[in-house]
């Protein structure tokens, strides 16, 4: 039979059997288990967010994105893709970057949180925040908070001695902030403006200013 008869033949099937057959197969969803609810019971979380305490109740199924914007008010912390694809929601979770719109706000319960608002603000800029002002790291701007964040914690790993897709070298103690490991680890940072060069020549500027 060729593909053509065999395409023929599904749609008389259909055509003949018509929708009250086919609405008598639909198998409809089994039952709730008993006590089961719709929405789970709210979750008591505590969390260090910028130097500060803070104890929330809130849905178990709420990110730590939503918890940082809604219920935290810090919308330095951007929501962009919400899928981990584009690195606008970047932070600092006990100083290691995550993204928090991958990030159950449940898991950093006890954890410590630094969002761009506790970098630095205009009285005292954070180091990084000042490369990226000097070297016009940006455009529209709506990428940066996650770009900065991101870089400060990538210094930190270069910092620790954690290797990259780019290290050439896994046996040196001494790691080099170098254009190819910026550009390799900051890969996940989406600026939408292509303000890359500036970027890199940014975080060039706060790494040595850091290491002189």
């Amino acid at each position: 039979m060729t593909r053509r008869g065999v395409l023929g033949t599904g749609i008389a099937l259909t055509v003949l059997r018509g929708p009250e057959a086919m609405a008598k197969e639909h198998v409809p969803p089994s039952p709730a288990s008993p006590g089961a609810t719709a929405n789970p019971a709210p979750i008591d979380v505590g969390m260090t967010v910028n130097g500060e305490r803070h104890d929330l109740r809130f849905d178990s199924r709420t990110t730590l994105l939503d918890a940082l914007r809604d219920h935290l008010g810090l919308t330095g912390t951007k929501k962009g893709c919400d899928h981990g694809q584009c690195g606008a929601c970047t932070v600092l979770v006990d100083g290691v970057r995550r993204n928090a719109c991958l990030n159950l706000a449940v898991a950093c319960d006890g954890q410590e949180i630094v969002t761009i608002e506790g970098l630095g603000d205009e009285q005292k800029l954070h180091p990084m925040q000042a490369a990226f002002v000097a070297h016009d790291g940006f455009q529209c701007g709506y990428c940066t908070p996650g770009q900065i964040c991101s870089a400060v914690g990538m210094l930190a790993e270069i910092k620790r001695g954690l290797p990259s897709a780019a290290t050439s070298d896994l046996t040196v103690t001494s790691m080099q902030v170098a254009e190819a490991e910026i550009r390799e680890r900051m890969s996940g940072n989406i600026c939408r403006c292509a303000a890359y060069p500036n970027i890199v020549a940014a975080i060039l500027e706060a790494a040595e200013k850091a290491s002189g």
